[in-house]
Order: structure tokens, then sequence, then C-alpha cells
């Protein structure tokens, strides 16, 4: 997930270059969604993520 929040920030970099402003301005609030949901997941892997019984 995280590759595809990268993915769309680099769409956007280049949209941006161009002179699309909507096209970049949308890929860069998809990489923020994306991006976060992937730290939510992150966060909740660490916490609730596999526990060794010694």
């Amino acid at each position: 997930m995280l590759h595809y929040a990268v993915v769309f920030f680099v769409i956007a970099l280049i949209a941006a270059l161009l002179g699309f402003s909507g096209i970049a301005g949308t890929a860069v609030g998809i990489a923020k969604l994306l991006f976060l949901v992937f730290l939510v997941l992150a966060v909740l892997s660490l916490i609730f993520g596999r526990r060794v019984k010694t």
C-alpha cells in the first residue's frame, strides 16, 4: 500500500510540473489517503500482531 502512495505522489509531481493542477491535486489527495491507511494498518499490526508464547 505504501508503494501505491508513492506512485500517486510521483504522478502528482509529474502532473504539477506539466501544469495539470486538477490531476495533481487529486493524485496528492489519493496519496495522502493511502499513506494514512498504511500508517494505521502498520500501527495496528504492531499492537495486535502475532504474540510469541514462551
